[in-house]
């Protein structure tokens, strides 16, 4: 494949995700949204890695780091967001006001 077609895939992945992450409301969406962001970025290193330097694989490395903080975005995020609509009844950004108490 192409560098350049990785590298429209992946700026459209980071513009729905920053999109997303503007525009959403709701923190699920706003969760799912950053996902995208870290995807995009996983995609870009893996690509350069291979394109650019494929034989120390410092690309790949990098993205196995951002997998792991995907994973544990993935693992917290739903957790802190369940508390919030535990005690605020609702998931919408804009009425979780937790700082002002």
């Amino acid at each position: 494949m192409m560098l350049e077609h990785v590298l429209v895939l992946s700026a459209y992945l980071f513009a729905i995700g920053i999109y997303g992450l503007v525009t959403s409301r709701n923190l699920v969406r706003a969760l799912m949204c950053l996902e995208l962001l870290l995807n995009a970025v996983n995609l870009n290193f893996v690509t350069f890695s291979d394109f650019f330097d494929s034989r120390q694989l410092k690309g790949n490395i990098f993205s196995i780091f951002v997998i792991a903080i995907a994973a544990a975005e993935a693992a917290i995020g739903p957790a802190i967001v369940s508390s919030i609509y535990r005690n605020r009844k609702s998931t919408r950004i804009n009425q979780s006001n937790l700082l002002n108490k």
